[in-house]
């Protein structure tokens, strides 16, 4: 039979997407778990994390049908633990709030070989701490003693498995929202530049893509159809779910990558704005995602759509 249309089910995608049917869905449009500590995804492994993805990416290729699309939304930055990280904080001078230098380190411990780092700290009029940051760039308490984040460019992972499925990278959109400053503490600990943008990684799988420019008027073929750079608000409030896109990304992929009475499908649905794009879209969907909290938030923010716009019963 199937997995229902214009429904949010409940489950593994690496399960239920086998119950879809073969050559079915014209646009696959999800944003998954970023492996960055998120309630859902706190205790996955970096190796869960890449087989997760993987295995949802390889599900896919049965279930698009030729000459339709995969599109992920994703930073193109991931950090993850690595113990093989040399385990060293940057040394930030602009924090440092005792003048205290490391010159002046160096010279009180060339002149007294034999004080340790509390007796030195007594010797210069500081704590042990800066001491020991001084030389060695370390918080003693903090940093120095827990595993170093590597980082990592995501992109080419997805093309892999991508790939590895029968995929073809077929484009790719760059997302310029809000700088995360909330979230990103590199802005003050390191040269590192704080988070503005994510990509939308759009995969072909073989076979006749129509092109049809009355998905759009001009001006939104002009404006944005056919650019590289969206330019899309941030949502303001991840209130009831913590990793939210907008709903205007998902309006342009959805109103982009298929027509009306397609197919949609999002394997994370989360709180559902995929649903509501190809809701608002003329399209039919289906949602599936593994939180039982948020398939019911996804099926409360359908069932509210549906009843303004008239079409159908997704609650099931």
């Amino acid at each position: 039979m199937g997995l229902a249309r214009n429904a949010i089910h409940l489950g593994d995608s690496r399960t239920l997407l086998k119950e879809l049917e073969s050559d079915s869905v014209a646009l696959s449009f999800w944003s998954p778990p970023y492996f960055v500590g998120k309630p859902y995804e706190v205790d996955m492994t970096f190796d869960e994390w890449q087989e997760l993805l993987s295995s949802v990416i390889a599900e896919h290729h049965r279930v698009v049908k030729p000459g339709g699309f995969m599109a992920i939304n994703i930073a193109d930055i991931l950090a993850f633990r690595d113990e093989s990280m040399p385990r060293i904080q940057a040394m930030n001078v602009s924090r440092h709030r005792s003048p205290v230098t490391r010159e002046d380190v160096l010279r009180a411990k060339a002149e007294h070989p034999e004080f340790n780092r509390d007796q030195l700290a007594e010797l210069l009029g500081c704590s042990e701490q800066t001491i020991d940051r001084r030389l060695n760039g370390n918080n003693i308490r903090g940093g120095k003693y827990n595993t170093q984040t590597k980082v990592l460019l995501v992109g080419g992972l997805v093309q892999n498995w991508a790939e590895k499925a029968g995929f073809y990278l077929y484009d790719r959109r760059l997302w310029v929202k809000d700088p995360a400053w909330q979230s990103c503490s590199w802005h003050t600990l390191s040269y590192r530049s704080v988070d503005e943008s994510e990509y939308v990684f759009v995969f072909w799988k073989p076979g006749t893509v129509v092109v049809d420019r009355s998905r759009l008027s001009s001006e939104e073929w002009t404006g944005w159809g056919s650019r590289g750079v969206w330019h899309i608000a941030s949502v303001r409030a991840n209130d009831d779910h913590p990793a939210k896109f907008p709903l205007e990304l998902a309006d342009r992929v959805v109103r982009l990558y298929s027509s009306r009475g397609d197919l949609v499908l999002d394997p994370f649905v989360g709180s559902g704005t995929t649903a509501l794009a190809a809701l608002k879209a003329g399209r039919e969907f289906i949602g599936i995602d593994s939180e039982e909290v948020y398939v019911a938030l996804a099926k409360r923010k359908v069932t509210s759509a549906i009843s303004r716009i008239g079409l159908f019963d997704a609650t099931s």
